[in-house]
């Protein structure tokens, strides 16, 4: 995995909307720290912060250029610079505000100070050793789990038909192939489709009619690249809460498209009838939130909701790949 750079890069939009909001809330403590503050203190406070914020979003490469502590110091004084020139101006166009240019400064220095200091902390906390150790303790944590899923399924045909168990043992290993390879930041989106693919039909030999999907990806980008388990732990997750508790069955829908840098993906599936019993307790979901967390910082994203009586899964990744985004929020 690609180590980033130290000095953090502002133009991923989580990245510059946590620094925004940060530097914002600054302005208003700072503003209340002053004195009775007006409705537009906290903006004058937060001003050269912005103001540095711009700068650094501007040109990310020269700062990255520099050494890491002398990047925080041209920074800084950068920011006290700008701090004491809005001061003055402040003081010439609203000679009432009475705002003192020391304690302007003072605060404006803190403030940036403090969120070079926390993008550097995540920097570290999210170092790419520490994330690839956590992907492989994640993706671990899958595999037993679809195991003893699958070996479930072809027990209950053994006896009862033994043809059809041994064309799911086939396709089982077709799955484990996949599964137990070499973890890896990201794969072809073609290679998880078609893992999802394998999965249900291992899941159509013990269900039968009563699980029908629904497949619309042909307008999905071809080079579009993902974190692996990322299609089949949402499919398995609409069988087992989707297709199992009805006794006629349901149908699973998995769609892909791209949407401006972004690939999107959603898969839904009907809402338990009431009062049924559903196996799991959202693990693989949060699993997979983790991972996308790891990989891509603030820039991807899993979001669940119920719609129109279905439960839908929505994954939003974006088509630059985690070696471009990961670390930066």
């Amino acid at each position: 995995m690609m180590q980033p750079p130290r000095f953090p890069d502002l133009r991923p939009h989580p990245v510059w909307l946590r620094a925004l909001a940060w530097l914002l809330a600054a302005g208003a403590w700072a503003a209340w720290w002053q004195g009775p503050p007006a409705w537009w203190a906290p903006a004058v406070w937060a001003a050269p912060g912005l103001l540095t914020l711009v700068a650094l979003a501007v040109a990310p490469r020269w700062w990255q250029r520099r050494p890491y502590w002398v990047a925080v110091a041209l920074v800084l004084m950068l920011t006290a610079v700008l701090a004491l020139g809005w001061a003055l101006l402040w003081a010439r166009w609203m000679p009432q505000a009475l705002i003192d240019p020391g304690r302007l400064t003072a605060a404006a220095v803190l403030a940036v100070a403090l969120l070079l200091g926390y993008l550097d902390w995540r920097h570290h906390r999210l170092s790419p050793a520490l994330v690839q150790a956590r992907l492989q303790a994640l993706q671990s944590r899958m595999r037993p789990h679809f195991l003893f899923n699958s070996l479930n399924s072809v027990l209950a045909l053994m006896r009862r038909d033994p043809a059809r168990a041994e064309a799911m043992l086939e396709d089982l290993a077709e799955l484990y192939r996949a599964l137990l390879a070499e973890p890896r930041a990201c794969v072809p989106l073609a290679d998880e489709l078609a893992l999802a693919r394998t999965y249900l039909a291992v899941e159509q030999v013990r269900l039968g009619t009563r699980l029908r999907q629904s497949w619309v990806v042909d307008a999905a980008p071809a080079d579009a690249r993902l974190p692996p388990l990322t299609v089949q732990p949402l499919v398995e997750n609409a069988v087992r809460h989707g297709v199992e508790p009805r006794p006629d069955g349901a149908c699973v829908t998995v769609e892909a498209f791209g949407d401006d840098d972004h690939l999107v993906l959603f898969v839904r599936n009907p809402l338990p009838p009431p009062g049924a019993v559903t196996r799991g307790h959202g693990l693989a979901l949060a699993n997979l939130r983790e991972r996308l967390e790891l990989l891509y910082g603030g820039a991807a994203r899993l979001h669940t909701y119920e719609s129109e009586g279905e439960f839908v899964a929505q994954v939003r990744v974006p088509l630059r790949g985690p070696a471009a985004t990961a670390h930066q929020g």
